[in-house]
């Protein structure tokens, strides 16, 4: 058992291996075909139409999601259901993204005629460049590789992945090209937490008016405990007369004067607070804010408005709570 544990290992290392020279490998292909691809997709006035049979086709469903979700209007049609009617959905302002190993598969070329007949551009993507499927579009994308991680030389493996990962390839080239910002994304995803980490902003989790925990600069450190400990949030903003922030006084900083002389009945909060501590506005994505504070190491930040006055409050726990952490 354990000699063929090993074997197991063994395999799964040539496996990853391969298909990493393949990916590799694919950087030569970065061609004029390619940017052309590109600038017909980037130019296109319908959608990217992605066509493939077999794992060619199910590479091609996940190339498809991953340009629709990248600010690329694209779906994947099967080119068995496209000769029985799905051909209807291709228009002549589409872009018809064809993916091939061989550049031979009977099904895709089989419906070759009418696409162009549509008049929507055609782009290959083969691991031969005088394939059939090659010669017959605007432009070819190569995705040969040198072998297959299969030691049969049959299943495809490294040239799917190969294919996948040229795929993502033109994909982000589109993405950057488009300007296609974090608030485009979230407005493809906005379920679950990636929604909520893209969509959600301090605003919509902070607590505000009577929540937010603030005392003045003259208070004495005692009076900023017991507002801390009413308000929950481990901190409290300190402010002057007008409502300005001047500080912050956290549960960290009370225990760095533990072993100081300090009379927290007597000295004011002024002298041992943090001063100009680190703040947000309410318009922030949630997802900042979290970055801000593991970057900083610090568990809570207070909202401000343009007068600098504290209009909010959240902490960790609050992040938590609204599925961003």
């Amino acid at each position: 058992m354990k000699s063929s544990m090993k074997n197991f290992k063994q395999l799964a290392k040539q496996v990853i291996d391969i298909e990493q020279q393949a990916i590799a490998e694919l950087e030569q292909f970065i061609d004029d075909g390619f940017e052309l691809a590109c600038q017909l997709m980037f130019n296109c006035q319908g959608r990217v139409i992605v066509i493939g049979m077999g794992k060619s086709g199910h590479i091609g469903g996940k190339i498809a999601a991953t340009f629709a979700s990248t600010g690329t209007p694209a779906f994947f049609v099967h080119p068995g259901e496209a000769s029985h009617g799905d051909l209807g959905m291709i228009t002549s302002t589409d872009v018809v993204l064809t993916i091939s190993n061989s550049g031979e598969t009977g099904e895709v070329l089989a419906i070759i005629p009418v696409i162009k007949r549509i008049g929507a551009k055609l782009i290959a993507m083969t691991s031969n460049p005088n394939s059939t499927l090659a010669k017959l579009s605007d432009t070819h994308v190569c995705i040969k590789v040198s072998q297959e991680a299969c030691p049969l030389g049959l299943a495809p493996t490294s040239s799917t992945t190969a294919t996948l990962v040229m795929g993502d390839a033109l994909a982000v080239a589109l993405l950057n090209a488009k300007d296609f910002t974090a608030n485009d994304f979230a407005l493809s995803h906005p379920g679950g937490s990636l929604g909520k980490r893209l969509l959600l902003r301090l605003q919509d989790i902070m607590h505000s008016g009577e929540r937010i925990p603030s005392v003045n600069d003259n208070a004495k450190i005692k009076d900023a405990l017991v507002e801390m400990s009413l308000k929950g949030l481990g901190m409290t903003a300190i402010v002057k007369e007008n409502g300005e922030l001047v500080g912050l006084f956290t549960d960290g900083d009370l225990r760095r004067i533990l072993d100081e002389k300090i009379d927290i009945h007597h000295d004011d909060i002024s002298t041992v607070m943090t001063k100009n501590p680190r703040v947000a506005d309410g318009e922030m994505l949630a997802a900042q804010a979290l970055k801000i504070m593991e970057d900083n190491k610090i568990n809570g930040l207070i909202i401000v408005d343009n007068e600098n006055r504290p209009v909010g409050a959240m902490n960790m726990h609050d992040l938590l709570k609204s599925g961003v952490l």
